[in-house]
């Protein structure tokens, strides 16, 4: 049964947007792919409506644009009020056929538009959707909250009728520091239980139905400043400024901002990562203290430089290195304390173009929203699957859970560091930086990066020496001492040892490093596993809608049946490991037997043989690349096959097909490939890309730390 959710604001600025999206994305962590609908926009300009934008880009589904503004007052203003209900429905039944659940975005309350809640109210009815309540709260002030939620109430029926399903606070202040500060790249569990219940039991006084069962809250999302900022390409017109040097505008964000003022030996503690530094264009003082700063690897967020002229040539020249490094610099000719005045006013709403911030701050609403509570609104929709929301939400908690030491050989690689501090703070696993500590710190302060206590770093030279008796005693009669105290010069060398030895769990390396590097230790030391005699990888595919696996796309050029049969079952059991339920196709140019030639035939022989060594799997082939995944052609193709039009493993017969097609489909359709995740070794070891992202390294991390814990469970 399709259900549908109108979100409905107690006010302005009470972070609308982000409610909605948090809300599709802690449903697609639930497995529910949901659809959005704005059905009025209150945008004066007629563009393309902000949030409508963010829900394409974020979780790259199609929906409609809603009905404009000044076709809105219109029909108001002509009293046709049903004619733009009858609108609104319309819009929905398009967005209906494709999602079981749509999240509708109200109508704001602003002074401009009194018609707004009494326009939701009857929005509600129209789409006959549940309400949420969305509005800002104040520990400290729970009666002046709870009186703004139930004066909205009274236009749906109070909070005992049927049609209200809860209330979800956000942007809420008076909590604890750190439960606003925390990073958000990821997704765990970080829902303020205790701080909910004590809020609820202070709403009770006053209010004694929010919070019970017929009106739950179902969330407490902390007011977040690391989420509030913005970046330095949206202060630019707020502050009437021009550009001297834009560099990484759209990067680079303002974490705090400093007027410089005295004189610059007293100043210079301000200049400092992710600050904004406000002075006088007459200040060449500060101009060069920017970009000696900058020059020496300390990412200011940029520089305004206020009143009189821009700075002489003469003295940008003297820059040079801090613009070719981004430095983002502007000149306003407003005055340095009107320029500070106009940056308090800048909006808090999310700029269309800023995806960045839209992703944290929707993983960030959706990691507060209760799950239990989704579950149960939503039960007699739910139909299970493993969208890539869920797949990266799994990740993370079975990797919390699994409790996994990982040695990280490039140490001081600063992607690698904030990865391991991301991880170390949220548990994702315990991570070991193989580097010189300086070196990690000194990464760490130039980019801002805060290193959890409790993270481990190891001096290779401090402990090299203790593995060349161990490494000349596992590979007896390769190599002598002095060949392996020269290998263990390289650090993945020295990881791998650590992880041969048990003192690790898995290893993560390639930031740096090519495959080959990060393999051949593995290969020589680790060795295959008991029921294996191959090593292959998978790369898992985030489509829109679900998780595919590829294999193998990054080790084995040309795998005879028998390999190719075995790669299919480790991808397989790699698959079920991670919550998807394995459906493989064995990828050929040709479907059954329409097509003939010995790679053909070397897909036929290992479909069969990989049937007879596992029978529990489905598996099939051959079968085209369309036969496995299109249903429509699966049906023609291969009418009756378990696997055709469904397939969700992908074998493809050889290393030029299988990294082709990855590539093709990771760049052409705009696809998140996790891996590859090597399989088939005794223990864990995984490659990254060296283009790889900060959260990239995150996830594999925690891949690695899963499949160390399915390992051990063997």
């Amino acid at each position: 049964m399709m259900k549908t959710i109108l979100l409905v604001p107690t006010e302005i600025g009470v972070g609308l947007t982000s409610a909605c999206l948090g809300l599709i994305y802690a449903l697609e962590c639930q497995g529910i792919k949901a659809g959005f609908l704005k059905p009025f926009s209150q945008e004066l300009q007629p563009e393309a409506d902000r949030t409508t934008a963010l829900y394409r880009h974020l979780f790259k589904h199609e929906t409609v644009e809603p009905i404009s503004y000044a076709a809105l007052t219109e029909r108001l203003k002509n009293d046709e009020n049903d004619e733009l209900l009858e609108d609104a429905v319309r819009l929905h039944r398009e967005i209906s056929k494709h999602h079981d659940v749509i999240i509708v975005e109200g109508v704001l309350p602003n002074g401009r538009d009194p018609y707004a809640t009494e326009l939701n109210a009857t929005l509600a009815k129209a789409l006959d959707a549940k309400v949420i309540i969305v509005s800002n709260a104040d520990i400290n002030n729970a009666a002046k909250t709870a009186a703004k939620v139930d004066n909205q109430l009274r236009f749906f029926g109070g909070a005992t009728c049927e049609r209200t399903a809860g209330v979800l606070f956000m942007r809420t202040k008076g909590l604890p520091e750190d439960s606003a500060q925390i990073p958000v790249t990821l997704d765990p569990n970080l829902r303020l239980i205790s701080d909910t219940n004590r809020f609820v039991s202070a709403i009770q006084t006053t209010h004694p139905m929010i919070g019970k069962d017929c009106m739950p809250v179902i969330g407490l999302v902390p007011f977040s400043n690391t989420l509030s900022v913005p970046r330095m390409s949206d202060l630019a017109a707020h502050i009437s400024a021009e550009w001297i040097n834009q560099g990484e505008a759209k990067q680079r964000r303002v974490l705090h901002s400093s007027l410089i003022a005295s004189n610059i030996e007293h100043e210079m503690h301000k200049f400092v990562a992710g600050e904004l530094i406000i002075s006088g264009s007459d200040r060449v003082d500060v101009l060069l203290a920017s970009s000696l700063a900058s020059s020496n690897g300390i990412p200011l967020a940029g520089l305004v430089l206020t009143e009189h002229q821009a700075p002489s040539t003469q003295a940008l020249e003297f820059c040079q290195t801090a613009i070719k490094n981004g430095l983002p610099i502007l000149h306003t000719k407003l005055s340095t304390f009107d320029t500070a005045q106009q940056l308090l006013n800048l909006s808090n709403e999310i700029p269309v173009d800023d995806t960045e911030r839209a992703e944290q701050v929707t993983r960030f609403v959706a990691s507060h929203i209760n799950a239990d509570w989704l579950t149960q609104l939503i039960s007699d929709a739910h139909k299970p699957r493993l969208s890539p929301s869920a797949f990266r939400h799994e990740l993370v908690q079975k990797s919390i859970a699994a409790k996994k030491r990982i040695v990280l050989p490039e140490g001081d690689e600063p992607r690698t560091i904030q990865a391991a501090a991301i991880c170390q703070s949220r548990g994702i696993a315990h991570c070991i930086l193989l580097a010189k500590p300086e070196a990690v710190v000194e990464v760490a302060k130039a980019r801002g990066i805060e290193l959890p206590h409790d993270l481990e770093i190891l001096d290779p030279d401090l402990i090299r020496e203790n593995y060349v008796e161990k490494m000349v005693d596992l590979r007896k009669g390769k190599l002598n001492e002095l060949q392996a105290r020269d290998q263990l010069q390289d650090t993945v060398v020295l990881g791998t040892m650590m992880l041969a030895l048990d003192q690790v769990d898995g290893l993560v390396s390639g930031a740096v490093h090519t495959t080959a590097n990060t393999v051949r230790p593995a290969f020589q030391l680790i060795k295959t596993a008991p029921d294996y005699s191959l090593v292959s990888s998978v790369f898992f595919m985030l489509l829109p809608d679900e998780v595919y696996v590829y294999g193998d796309c990054a080790i084995n050029p040309d795998p005879d049946a028998e390999q190719l049969a075995e790669i299919a079952i480790q991808s397989a059991d790699s698959a079920k490991a991670f919550g998807i339920d394995p459906r493989i196709a064995m990828i050929s140019y040709s479907t059954g037997t329409s097509g003939a030639g010995a790679d053909v035939e070397k897909v036929a022989k290992a479909t069969e043989i990989a049937k007879q060594r596992r029978p529990d799997l489905l598996i099939d082939g051959p079968l085209q690349y369309d036969a496995a995944s299109v249903e429509s052609v699966g049906q023609s193709k291969a009418p009756g096959s378990p696997v055709a039009g469904r397939a969700n493993v992908f074998i493809f017969p050889d290393l030029n097909t299988g990294n082709t097609t990855y590539k093709a489909v990771q760049r052409s359709a705009n696809v998140v490939s996790v891996g590859p995740m090597l399989q088939g070794l005794n223990k864990p070891v995984n490659d990254l890309s060296r283009g790889a992202l900060v959260d990239d390294i995150v996830f594999t991390i925690a891949l690695t730390a899963i499949q160390a814990e399915q390992q051990a469970a063997q």
